[in-house]
Parts: structure tokens; C-alpha cells; sequence
């Protein structure tokens, strides 16, 4: 829809634009983003025709827009200040570009009405601007911008002069308004949070050029230049050189990361707070990372073994304070056997109390992970059905029982070694220097040996690590990203 090609502009020895192209699409919500002073507004000053380049094009639906007067554009621009007449009603602001253009007063008052709903102030039509909020005045410069019907609206800082609830407030409604009117948005905003949720697309300007158009998601977690790593979000940024396994860094060793950077190439690698995992070191793995939820299952079946252990321990000792090869078990069993005897139980016409009795001795012996109590209940159930064939297939499941439970310990155990907080290429140690809450996120500080800015990492949630607590930072390779120097 609307291209720009080489466009420059300079101000005196000031370059304000140096040879920048964009392309921006029909229907595209787009965001100008950057710090004050990178060109942005200028850029949006020629697009509405308040400036003219000093060189470049611009064309609208393949049309010269540079050749048109500005009050001739299919363009209007929603300026900072809002800039209502405080005389006029709300309504009356709204149909003063239309007034201007002598269309019938029976189509201004149908326009002005419907988008006045569009916006929600159809209540609100025949109070002046001083008797609005802030949102609400924001709502009618909206409202006088696109009641025209412009192909393109330009918005310079819409939300900067509003309050952060507000603010959160009219993004939502002016994504909502840009889908419903299918109006192609550009808005100029030095407020990443703003853009990353308004924009499908962000380019982002330093000093008078584009260094990045992509969509957000993209722009957050794969920067491009240094500058985008460092002004779109918080990244942590690591000098060194580019290698197999990441960057080499002096004084850091090897961090993980993905590059396809020949080896030896100066380069920055980013990664974002929240990607890192932080490690207590001394008391485990830190709340709220998968790491740490295998170490604490880990440990949580180990003493699970233990205490089964113990209880077999006891059930030994118990059957040496006897002073016969006869647990208390097997006597116990012995007597259910015999209270409980019939004809049927001993077919083969032995004494069945005495072969049931040495039997739950022999298994008390045999089996470290079956308990007395399902032992006797084992038994009692073969005497009762009389199938000797039973008792065996029920010793063997108690042995897969106990083997599989063994199996799981040795495994649990191994999770626990899995990870190695102070050993291994791409951990780094070091302090914690401050702690902070807030957004429903905990901000972490660590000081690391070797960097001169402290490591930021982010966790949701609270936090119950401390200032001055020793922790180890790691992350991901693929959440390393390397950028070229």
C-alpha cells in the first residue's frame, strides 16, 4: 500500500533520515519505534505532508504522495496533544473536517454519530473537552481522525498522555477500532511495551535509520543489531567471539547459544531475563524451573525407599529377637492358617499350619520390599482358596513390585544428578545483589565475577531467593541469540 524508498532529511549538519525504505501494508496496524531524537516523527511529518524530503519517494497505492498538498491526502494525523477546539462540542469536533469539505449536513450528522458509537461517546456528544478525562478526549481526536475515512491514519504518541490504567486501556481499543474499521494504522511510540501490543509489524529507527521491521515476537526473541537487543526489552548482553558451541568470552568461558557466525567473529550474545534458570547453590535448585521440580521428586522417593528400608530393617530384627528360623509373621500366619483349616485346604494330607508357617518364614527372608502385613494377607488368601499355584504367582508380583520400585528410586536419583550447578561449560556463579517484585514477576541481580553489569534474570511468581544468597545462571543454547558486531 504505502512504500517509501531512500527517503533522507536533514536539518543543518543534523541528519534527521538517512535513505530509509519501508513498506507498509493495507490494513496493517504499523509502529515507528525508537528513542526521541531517531526520526521517527519526522518520518511521519512527510507522510502527512507537514515536511518535504530531501531526497526519496513516497508512493500511496502507487501514487506520488509527495506531489499532493497535504490538506489534498487521503491521509490525516492524530496529533500528541490531542488538539481539540475547547469552544467546540464533542460532536462538533468530530464534524469539523467534514464541515470543511461542505459535504450535506444530513451525511455529517450520520458520520458523527456513528463513529461517536464506535468509540463510545455517543453519550458524550454535547459536552466540551474540559469536561472529559484524558481517555475520553483521546477518544474524540480518534473519532475527528477517522470520520474522514482516510486510507492512512498517522498517530504521533497517542497514549503518551495518559495514565498507565488508561493507557492499558485504549490499547485495547484502539486495536479493537483499527480491526473494525480496516483503516491502516502508523503510529509513533519510544514505548516498547505500546508497540509490541499494538503493532502487527515494528520497524525500529536509531539515529535517523532502520535497524529492524519484523513482527514483535520476532523483534523480542531474535534481535538483529546490538542496538535492537538492548533498547526492545532487557537482554543480558555478553561480549566475545563466536564459536561452535556459542561465544567464547573472556574471563566467562563458552556460552551456550545458536549462531550460524563464522567462528572467531566479534559478536554480542543476548538472552532475556527470563530465560535464564537460577540455581541456589547450597539449597537446591531454585523455585519454578523443571530442573529443580526432577531434584525434589528425586529426593521425595528417595526417602520414600528409605523409610521402606527402615521398615524392613525393623521386620529383621524382629525375627532375630525370636531365636528361631520362625518370624512373628510366619507364627502369625501360622495361627490364621489353623483356626481357619478344613478338609479342602489340606488335599494333600500334610499338616498344612506347618507348611504355611515355613513359608511366610521363607518369605520374610526372601522379599526386602514386601511388608509383614501383605505377606500374611497373601497367605491367608492361598489357605482360604487352597491353590498353592496362587501363592506363587502372588510371591512373583510382590518381587516385580519391589524390583520396579528399586527401578524407580535408582532413576529418581539419577534426575537428581542431572543437573550440575557448579560444574560443566556455560554455568556462571556469582551473587545476588538485589531482589525486587512487581507485575506479578521477581527481578533478580547477580553480580558474576568477570562482567561489570550485574546478570538479570526474571522468574513469575515470588521468589525465595535472597540478596547475598550464591546461585549459578544457565540457559538453553537456543535461547542464546549471537549478533555481529
Amino acid at each position: 500500500m504505502l512504500q517509501i524508498t531512500g527517503v533522507s532529511r536533514r536539518f543543518g549538519d543534523v541528519t534527521a533520515l538517512s535513505e530509509i525504505s519501508l513498506e507498509i501494508r493495507q490494513g496493517e496496524f504499523f509502529a515507528l519505534l525508537g528513542p526521541s531524537g531517531c526520526g521517527k516523527t519526522t518520518l511521519l511529518r512527510i507522510l502527512a505532508g507537514f515536511e518535504a524530503p530531501d531526497s526519496g519517494t513516497v508512493t500511496l497505492d502507487g501514487e506520488d504522495l509527495l506531489g499532493q498538498a497535504a490538506h489534498r491526502r487521503p491521509v490525516n494525523l492524530m496529533f500528541q496533544s490531542y488538539a481539540l477546539f475547547p469552544h467546540m462540542t464533542v460532536a462538533k469536533n468530530v464534524a469539523y473536517g467534514l464541515e470543511r469539505e461542505k459535504l450535506p449536513k444530513a451525511e455529517i450528522r450520520e458520520r458523527v454519530e456513528e463513529v461517536l458509537e464506535k468509540v463510545g461517546l455517543a453519550a458524550m456528544a454535547k459536552r466540551k473537552p474540559q469536561q472529559l478525562s484524558g481517555g475520553q478526549r483521546q477518544r474524540v481526536a480518534l473519532a475527528r481522525a477517522i470520520v474522514k475515512r482516510p486510507r492512512l491514519l498517522l498517530l504521533d504518541e497517542p497514549l503518551s498522555a495518559l495514565d498507565k490504567k488508561v493507557r492499558a486501556e485504549m490499547q485495547l481499543e484502539l486495536k479493537r477500532l483499527q480491526n473494525e474499521v480496516g483503516i491502516t494504522f502508523v503510529v509513533v511510540t519510544h514505548d516498547q511495551e505500546e508497540a509490541m501490543s499494538l503493532a502487527d509489524r515494528i520497524a525500529v529507527f536509531s539515529a535517523g535509520k532502520v535497524e529492524q521491521v519484523d513482527a514483535p515476537v520476532t523483534l523480542y526473541e531474535r534481535p538483529r543489531t546490538p542496538f535492537v537487543a538492548d533498547f526492545v526489552g532487557a537482554n543480558n548482553l555478553f561480549e566475545g567471539k563466536a564459536c561452535a558451541d556459542g561465544l567464547s568470552s573472556d574471563g566467562l568461558g563458552v556460552l551456550p547459544g545458536l549462531s550460524d557466525l563464522e567462528e572467531g567473529t566479534s559478536a554480542l550474545l543476548a538472552v532475556r531475563p527470563e530465560r535464564l534458570r537460577l540455581i541456589s547453590l547450597g539449597h537446591g535448585p531454585a523455585e519454578g524451573e523443571s530442573a529443580a521440580v526432577a531434584g525434589e521428586e528425586a529426593e521425595a522417593a528417595e526417602a520414600e525407599a528409605g523409610t521402606e528400608v527402615e521398615a524392613d530393617t525393623e521386620v529383621e530384627a524382629d525375627t532375630e529377637d525370636t531365636g528361631s528360623s520362625e518370624s512373628a509373621v510366619g507364627g502369625e500366619v501360622a495361627e490364621d492358617v489353623a483356626e481357619t483349616e478344613t478338609s479342602e485346604s489340606a488335599a494333600d494330607g500334610g499338616d498344612a499350619e506347618d507348611a504355611v508357617a515355613a513359608e511366610g518364614a521363607e518369605d520374610v527372608e526372601g522379599a526386602e520390599d514386601v511388608t509383614a502385613a501383605e505377606k500374611a494377607e497373601d497367605v491367608e488368601g492361598t489357605a482360604d482358596g487352597g491353590d498353592a499355584e496362587d501363592a506363587v504367582a502372588a510371591e512373583g508380583a510382590e518381587d516385580a513390585v519391589a524390583a520396579e520400585k528399586a527401578e524407580d528410586v535408582e532413576d529418581a536419583g539419577d534426575a537428581a544428578g542431572a543437573v550440575d550447578p557448579v560444574a560443566g561449560e556455560g554455568v556462571l556463579r556469582g551473587e545476588v545483589a538485589d531482589v525486587s517484585f512487581y507485575g506479578g514477576i521477581s527481578h533478580i541481580s547477580v553480580l558474576v565475577a568477570g562482567r561489570p553489569v550485574p546478570v538479570l534474570v526474571a522468574t513469575q511468581g515470588a521468589t525465595q531467593v535472597q540478596a547475598g544468597s550464591s546461585v549459578a545462571l544457565t540457559w538453553a543454547p537456543e535461547d542464546g541469540v549471537l549478533i555481529p558486531q
